[in-house]
């Protein structure tokens, strides 16, 4: 949840960033109007109680007819008092409810517009020329032995796929190699469960317009993640957590769960679009001052591990539009796929400033000893989709792909023959 102090203080930045997102700026006045009634509805239900305690003073001090007086007046007062407190609880009801809905404000920086609106912010490496024709992961999967769609769909259905020996051996490498990486940068290494309570998964924004998205255990009330920012998210809901001595940073290694709702006919050759997927995925909590310096460190060690893979990559700036609910501002980084002639995301962070932590909270205490709300920011190391961008840009002409340096002493490999 945004910061209703920002919204009292400054409601057209919120404005703004409503705006930004191509979103309606409506709510902003709405939430506005909601916050004023639930004080206006506080303050009368208080002053009520005062009175009434006030009164109840006056009765056991009073005989006699004055007594019986102020006890009718007593009873006058208490069915107020319901009924205040009766209004206080409606606006309560109906600030949150409006309070739930309007996402981050979008960070100054962020460009405005949609999908296609985004900013290059950089390019790094130059597209391979080949000199054959060269071939799709799918392809080079299966020719390897290393990828097997067919009995994936045969298994379970659409978007499902088998990693057949060196493919799963080289997704154990690309997720090593980041693991150790996010430890060797003084992360600390979580295995986080990968089925979730609503309220953690609707505290870190992922019930929103996109709930669509997300798998859900009706029977059991439980989310499958599509991230492990969700548990790691939820790690710390309800604490207070010491950041004296600088950011709390883990590395979770997850499987992730996504339904791809609305993308039927979209990326359905391979595996750049899947339902299940694994990932090693970073997480900070910081103090909200902070947040800017670590969303570059977490753009940083993505762009150290992308340099590992040996591909040409891009970052962008991604528009207002384009960001989910709890992200102020979100990098991605994009690889090129040869065979399609364009970059694809590999990667994205997030500065989700402490709209997460308000919402779970997520609290540290200031240098004068008083809670304040903890800011969280998260962003991916590596995930089973890089597989697509190091087959494609490393392939040779005999149908073998080489394998980067730094992957092959995990793989004890230096190329990946066909089979």
């Amino acid at each position: 949840m945004i910061d209703l102090r920002t919204l009292r203080e400054n409601p057209e930045a919120v404005r703004v960033s409503q705006r930004t997102r191509g979103e309606d700026e409506a709510v902003v006045d709405a939430l506005l109007t909601a916050d004023e009634r639930r004080r206006s509805a506080v303050a009368a239900a208080d002053g009520l109680r005062a009175e009434q305690k006030q009164l109840g003073k006056q009765v056991g001090r009073a005989h006699g007819e004055e007594r019986d007086a102020l006890l009718t007046k007593g009873r006058e007062l208490a069915a107020n008092v319901r009924a205040a407190e009766a209004a206080q609880s409606a606006a309560e009801a109906k600030l949150a409810e409006l309070h739930a809905v309007v996402p981050n404000v979008v960070h100054p920086a962020a460009p405005a517009g949609g999908e296609d609106d985004y900013v290059v912010v950089k390019e790094v490496g130059r597209p391979p020329v080949f000199d054959f024709e060269p071939v799709d992961h799918l392809d080079l999967g299966v020719r390897l032995g290393a990828l097997d769609v067919e009995r994936g769909a045969k298994v379970s259905g659409s978007r499902f796929y088998f990693l057949t020996g060196v493919g799963a051996q080289l997704q154990l490498a690309l997720l090593n190699l980041a693991a150790a990486q996010a430890v060797a940068n003084g992360f600390t290494l979580m295995i986080p469960p990968v089925l979730v309570r609503p309220e953690i998964m609707a505290g870190t924004g992922f019930l929103g317009a996109h709930a669509n998205e997300v798998y859900r255990l009706a029977e059991d009330d439980l989310y499958l993640v599509g991230t492990s920012e969700v548990p790691l998210a939820g790690y710390h809901a309800d604490e207070i957590i010491d950041l004296s001595a600088g950011p709390r940073r883990y590395a979770g290694w997850s499987s992730c769960f996504r339904r791809e709702a609305g993308t039927y006919g979209k990326d359905t050759r391979g595996i750049i679009r899947v339902h299940q997927f694994d990932k090693v995925e970073m997480f900070v909590y910081c103090q909200p001052e902070d947040a800017d310096r670590e969303h570059a460190g977490l753009l940083a060690w993505e762009e150290e591990m992308l340099a590992k893979i040996e591909v040409p990559y891009r970052v962008i700036d991604v528009a207002g539009g384009d960001l989910g609910a709890s992200a102020a501002r979100k990098f991605d980084c994009e690889a090129w796929v040869p065979t399609q002639g364009r970059y694809r995301e590999l990667t994205s962070t997030s500065n989700c400033t402490t709209y997460q932590g308000r919402r779970l909270s997520i609290r540290y205490r200031d240098e004068n000893g008083r809670p304040q709300v903890a800011a969280t920011l998260n962003g991916t190391l590596a995930t089973t989709r890089w597989i697509v961008a190091l087959l494609e840009n490393h392939q040779q002409a005999d149908g073998s792909v080489r394998v980067p340096t730094a992957l092959q002493a995990y793989l004890g490999k230096e190329v990946l023959e066909p089979v």
